[in-house]
């Protein structure tokens, strides 16, 4: 009889050339793209039963007849989604040193009623200064990471109602927010 080999077996190669660390990341990306797809046609799929009800919007009005911002006036009231307030973007050097970075950033503000948004027309400039100060004083590092976004778009929400006598934003959104 033939004597019982005590050798541990030998590894399976996996393929000439790819190393196990290789085949990891291979399929670790294709669970990535695979969970990014069906998060993206679950969301494709959500999205697409809002029928027709918000086609039929009210034209845009020019605030204040500066050509700085636009006030889009909505038709429902209380909980539902205010009139939106157009704000110019926002070019600014970051408080980065030793370096130089660039923040381009658009903001629209969700308005309480449309009545802020001739108070808002009429602060173009104050406006525009406080939002300004505070991009001036942010690093890149710490608006990059999504706390850092919501964190800037609860700190603008809230600069933005201290200008006005009865505080009207309900929420700042970016539709525009490159650092470079």
């Amino acid at each position: 009889m033939a004597e019982p080999d005590n050798k541990p077996p030998e590894p399976v190669p996996v393929a000439a050339g790819m190393s196990m660390k290789m085949v990891i990341i291979i399929v670790a990306g294709t669970l990535v793209l695979g969970m990014g797809g069906a998060f993206a046609l679950f969301k494709l799929m959500a999205g697409g039963h809002s029928g027709d009800e918000h086609k039929a919007e009210e034209p845009v009005a020019k605030a204040a007849g500066h050509g700085e911002a636009e006030a889009k006036p909505s038709a429902a009231k209380g909980s539902g989604p205010g009139a939106i307030y157009d704000v110019d973007p926002f070019i600014v050097n970051l408080a980065d040193t030793p370096e130089v970075r660039y923040l381009k950033l658009t903001v629209k503000l969700e308005l309480e009623n449309p009545d802020a948004s001739a108070e808002l027309a009429s602060r173009v400039p104050q406006l525009r200064d406080t939002i300004l100060v505070l991009l001036t004083s942010k690093d890149a590092a710490s608006i990059r990471t999504p706390q850092g976004k919501f964190q800037l778009r609860d700190e603008i929400t809230q600069r933005v109602n201290s200008l006005l006598p009865k505080p009207g934003v309900r929420a700042a959104y970016f539709t525009d927010f490159v650092v470079q």
